[in-house]
């Protein structure tokens, strides 16, 4: 099962809406895929209609060692896309991690119970720098943060993300590596100038560095997105064709690449995604 946390200390970014939508596209094409709702404000828990509600969820999982799959394991309306939902809104957890001896262990230890049945864990965060999102990324394979390209957005990442992650490096002592970074231009309005630019900028600032990187994929700002969550679907399968004149590639061939990018030992099921894939 590989582990992808989805991460910035940066709210509104895109976190959710790439998680949810990324996740769809992978269990269209055939993967086993569970979503880890761990943002207070549970965006991604109801983004999807679901189709059986856990009666339990993140806060059991993580306080109390709970992963029998029938008391915190949701099903979507996307076949193959299961969920944990969020289910602390008084933010219990930070405070019970913190004064727990393995907190920023806990969910790394818990994930053996769920390797053989899913995938793929994608794990949403809140959009600031926590216990939990510490947590999360230590029990991640690779951590994927979207980033707009704005500069207050760009100065984000260097003093909130990329410092969270040098501040975790001590965890090597224990064995645990902190994981490989994956950056992601997102909302990208090609026309204008200082897109462009930082960008540009962004790309020249980490290349040949081989822990943090950014995708050669980039997310357009299309209303499709917007749309795709208000109707509770994948993108993919509501935006499939270019627009434009084909300048901007369609959700469909978006989400494509960027899964393409991340995991290429399933390209072959990636690319099989059907282009008149029906809402289910």
């Amino acid at each position: 099962m590989r582990v992808v946390s989805v991460v910035s200390t940066k709210g509104g970014v895109g976190k959710t809406t790439l998680a949810a939508n990324l996740g769809g596209l992978l269990a269209d094409a055939g993967l086993r895929v569970l979503l880890l709702d761990l943002d207070s404000q549970p965006t991604l828990s109801s983004y999807y209609a679901l189709n059986h509600e856990a009666i339990a969820g993140a806060y059991e999982l993580i306080a109390l060692n709970q992963t029998d799959h029938a008391q915190i394991i949701s099903t979507t309306m996307v076949i193959g896309l299961d969920l944990i939902l969020s289910n602390d809104d008084q933010g219990r957890l930070t405070t019970l991690l913190l004064h727990a001896p393995d907190g920023r262990l806990r969910l790394r230890n818990v994930l053996d119970h769920f390797r053989p049945s899913y995938d793929l864990l994608l794990i949403d965060t809140q959009g600031a720098r926590s216990v939990l999102l510490e947590m999360a990324i230590l029990a991640s394979d690779l951590a994927l943060s979207p980033i707009t390209p704005e500069m207050l957005a760009a100065r984000e990442l260097h003093r909130g993300t990329l410092k969270l992650l040098n501040d975790l490096e001590p965890f090597r002592h224990l064995g645990i590596a902190p994981p490989p970074l994956r950056l992601l231009l997102n909302q990208v309005n090609s026309v204008r100038v200082d897109t462009q630019m930082i960008s540009r900028g962004l790309r020249e600032s980490f290349a040949g560095n081989t822990s943090i990187s950014v995708l050669d994929t980039i997310v357009p700002d299309r209303v499709a997105y917007l749309n795709a969550a208000s109707l509770g679907v994948p993108v993919h399968r509501i935006d499939t064709r270019c627009s434009g004149g084909g300048r901007s590639p369609s959700a469909l061939k978006t989400m494509q690449a960027i899964a393409t990018e991340l995991f290429p030992e399933w390209g072959d099921a990636i690319c099989m995604v059907s282009r008149c894939v029906e809402v289910q």
